[in-house]
């Protein structure tokens, strides 16, 4: 997919960001700084996945790498993205309290959004999504990575389209997340069919 088919159709407002975080948040208003891979994130997810293992015990029905990090050669905003599913990521007393103790910070409630909360890490920049075991989400996060790892002509063109956006100002990061909904949509939707991607016949950037 070109650049220009990014999706920035619709951009959510101020009050819909603010809705299912717990703390405020302050406007980005800039672009979005993407570092080159780092050979160090799988390790540093390691750490985090040891860390929630040790934690939640078997609660941690599955503790997995996703996002861009994941992605072996992929520029990435430096922050590692962990899958965490448990029984039920509505019962926030059977996990809350133990990854609290862990370090751990909840920063987002989506009870509408298969029932998804998000943390921030103890010291390495993390975002720990937690969902319950058999959401669909998973299934999509984990496809969309292992397709990407696998297929570089769909590689590249999700990280050409990833360099043009990041360039332009966003006023809230999750904008610019919003904007990569199309070609992320595509690639789901050719991984889960199979299908390689054509090559563009070009390196990327």
């Amino acid at each position: 997919m070109k650049p220009s088919e990014a999706d920035e159709s619709r951009l959510i407002s101020d009050e819909e960001v603010q809705r299912f975080h717990l703390d405020k948040v302050t406007p980005h208003n800039g672009p979005i700084v993407l570092a080159e891979y780092d050979p160090r994130w799988p390790e540093l997810f390691a750490r985090e996945a040891a860390r929630i293992r040790a934690a939640l015990g078997t609660r941690a029905v599955l503790v997995e790498h996703a996002g861009s990090t994941s992605v072996p050669g992929m520029a990435a905003k430096p922050i590692i993205d962990i899958v965490l599913a448990v029984p039920d990521s509505a019962d926030e007393p059977a996990y809350v309290p133990a990854l609290e103790a862990a370090g751990y910070v909840l920063r987002v409630r989506e009870p509408g959004w298969f029932e998804h909360r998000m943390f921030k890490g103890p010291d390495t920049d993390v975002n720990l999504h937690v969902f319950s075991a058999g959401a669909g989400e998973i299934d999509r996060m984990l496809l969309f990575r292992d397709w990407l790892r696998a297929d570089a002509p769909d590689r590249d063109g999700y990280l050409r389209v990833k360099r043009d956006l990041a360039m332009r100002t966003w006023r809230h990061v999750q904008h610019y997340a919003d904007a990569k909904t199309a070609i992320v949509e595509r690639i789901i939707a050719r991984a889960a069919s199979h299908e390689p991607a054509p090559s563009l016949g070009l390196p990327p950037d």
